[in-house]
């Protein structure tokens, strides 16, 4: 019976059926509902909605809730599947303008429109535009930050619908209406301590109660805290051993899965000791070429926020780095924590004092800062480094409103 209880993912079963389904939220649906009952092709100034939220707090569920208490179908396109104008339009071009073999109203749903994302997908914008203009139907898009700007056209045409963060109470609540219905007998501590980890991700949530109800039809506070003791930071070093001395692709796998830092720090901690591992140039090409196809999927969570693929990166990664090497070196383990972000920070530091001394010349000077950065400052450079009047120096600087650091800057070569 468990297993049967099982074979269906909880955060699909218990989808919201309805509007009463939705958890905290009220407001959002509210005026979601509002626009697609309000909805006329040719009277309605904003011909579409766009809904807006973070991850897991119910923005898709909840376009399918009120197209059920309408009485209307979803006909459901995802950005990020379709790469130009031609991809939207061959599936919801004709579908917006024709109404289904039922005589049903629709909602057409353009789900994930972070997906869409720079020259890449140049046009597709454009193609999400037409079909809001031709639309004979309400158009409804979901994204996570609807203020890229790229959708500047997109919001100005569409109803703005902000589903806010949920409540630890909020998925509380429907964590513990989920395990009721399962017959799950769970302490209130152990629901409230899923609750409090969610941040704010419904979707999240009940995954992890699914996984920790598998199998039983008891739920206690100790479970969770077990949980949570099996899963105690793993020092990088041993994942990274597991990583660079082995050939294993199980044992790879597995590597930083204990690890309590971020995937990217674990790319980091990878790129900065790949070097002093492998020794042979094929080996460590092979390596880095497993570390760029990883960063091209870190790249596409990060734009297009396909969390899905959270998985492809850790994996490319860390398979990919075992097996580019025929056999794992004898060499004595001395691993050393990156300093990229060390050198982002230094770098971005220079760069801003850079910024900060152009912008107190162009005031001076009355020009614009690009100007000044391109022409102006190189010439100020030579001017203070070369001057050996130190008064004329400190003329200059007292006329240009420089301080005793900028000055320094200006200075050195």
């Amino acid at each position: 019976m468990a297993e049967q209880m099982n074979s269906i993912p909880w955060s699909r079963k218990y989808q919201p059926k309805s509007l009463k389904d939705v958890v905290g939220q009220s407001e959002a649906v509210e005026a979601l509902v509002k626009f697609v009952r309000d909805f006329d092709a040719r009277r309605s100034k904003k011909k579409a909605a766009l809904v807006y939220g973070p991850v897991g707090c119910g923005k898709t569920s909840s376009v399918y809730a009120v197209a059920a208490e309408l009485g209307l179908e979803i006909l459901e396109t995802n950005a990020s599947d379709f790469r130009n104008a031609e991809g939207i339009m061959s599936v919801a071009g004709n579908a917006s303008r024709q109404m289904s073999l039922f005589r049903r109203g629709k909602i057409i749903l353009i789900d994930e429109l972070d997906g869409l994302s720079g020259q890449q997908d140049r046009g597709g914008v454009g193609a999400v535009q037409d079909v809001i203009e031709s639309s004979a139907f309400p158009v409804v898009m979901t994204a996570n930050d609807p203020y890229s700007k790229k959708f500047s056209q997109l919001r100005k045409a569409s109803v703005m619908v902000e589903f806010k963060q949920l409540t630890a109470a909020n998925i509380k609540e429907m964590l513990a209406k989920i395990a009721a219905a399962e017959g799950i007998k769970v302490e209130d501590d152990a629901l409230s301590v899923l609750a409090n980890r969610s941040a704010g991700d419904l979707r999240g949530s009940v995954v992890d109660l699914q996984l920790l109800c598998s199998g039983t039809t008891k739920l206690t506070k100790e479970t969770v805290d077990e949980l949570s003791e099996r899963n105690r930071v793993e020092e990088m070093e041993s994942a990274l051993l597991r990583v660079f001395k082995t050939t294993d692709v199980a044992v790879a796998a597995d590597a930083f899965e204990k690890v309590e830092e971020q995937p990217e720090d674990c790319f980091a901690w990878i790129d900065e000791n790949l070097p002093n591992e492998y020794r042979k140039p094929g080996e460590l090409a092979a390596a880095y070429e497993a570390l760029s196809k990883a960063d091209v999927f870190r790249g596409r969570i990060m734009s297009r926020q396909h969390w899905r693929l959270l998985s492809y990166f850790i994996q490319v990664m860390s398979i990919g780095t075992a097996i580019a090497k025929e056999k794992k070196y004898d060499t004595v383990a001395d691993y050393r924590r990156p300093d990229r972000g060390l050198k982002f920070f230094i770098a971005k530091a220079r760069h801003q004092r850079k910024l900060d001394i152009a912008e107190k010349i162009a005031s001076r000077l009355h020009s614009p800062r690009a100007a000044v950065l391109a022409d102006t400052l190189p010439f100020m450079r030579i001017i203070f480094s070369k001057e050996k009047d130190k008064g004329k120096v400190e003329k200059m600087a007292t006329e240009l409103g420089l301080d005793e650091d900028e000055v320094e800057w200006l200075t050195r070569q």
